[in-house]
């Protein structure tokens, strides 16, 4: 029995490499949790996806830096094309403390400049801005652009909430203002509830969406 497992453990590696090296599934960055060198909170960029995040109603989210937000929209596959101000950059990050979730960042072209999403407090408020300039590849400790990805719900791995890596318990989510449905952060009162606005899902340029 003993080389029987020997040889199926070597096929599952194998395996698990080709899921890695494909990028398929959703758990899309693989973290390990053995780099004993790295302290506590430190946060050191691994991979970097491209991906549209997509709320519930099947939105596109579109950063407008001129305009000064961010919101849900519905997009033209001509705009998607052009992909600027919502095909993002996910970067996935390593950390020493992975059961908080993947820790990630997100950034945006518009036009030929970069921007990356940060929160940042306004009139005693978190909201979420984009800066002009680059994600860094290494982040020391804390920091006001990571955002931790998890499950949505524990029985859905297509869709995704991404919690304040500062703030426990705050979401992306979107509200509805003046018929926009704009990017913000939402505090839910349990880690458990379910709330619609805080589901995101994550396309590739190539995936034709289907609801």
């Amino acid at each position: 029995g003993r080389q029987h497992t020997q040889h199926s453990r070597v096929k599952m590696r194998c395996e698990l490499m080709v899921v890695c090296a494909e990028q398929l599934g959703e758990n899309l960055c693989p973290y390990y949790a053995d780099d004993d060198e790295l302290e506590c909170d430190a946060f050191s960029k691994e991979k970097t996806l491209h991906r549209f995040l997509r709320n519930v109603n099947s939105q596109v989210l579109v950063v407008r830096p001129d305009l000064n937000m961010a919101a849900f929209e519905d997009v033209t596959d001509q705009e998607m094309k052009s992909g600027s101000g919502m095909n993002f950059c996910m970067h996935c990050y390593k950390t020493t403390t992975p059961s908080a979730g993947m820790p990630v960042a997100f950034s945006v072209r518009v036009e030929d400049k970069s921007y990356y999403m940060c929160c940042e407090e306004e009139h005693g408020k978190m909201i979420v801005r984009f800066r002009e300039g680059e994600v860094p590849k290494d982040i020391p400790g804390e920091s006001n652009i990571i955002f931790f990805k998890k499950t949505f719900t524990s029985y859905s791995s297509k869709a995704f909430k991404f919690e304040y890596s500062l703030e426990r318990g705050m979401f992306l989510a979107f509200e509805e203002e003046d018929s926009l449905r704009k990017l913000i952060l939402k505090k839910l009162p349990r880690e458990d509830e379910v709330d619609e606005t805080t589901k995101i899902t994550l396309t590739s340029h190539n995936e034709r969406y289907n609801l």
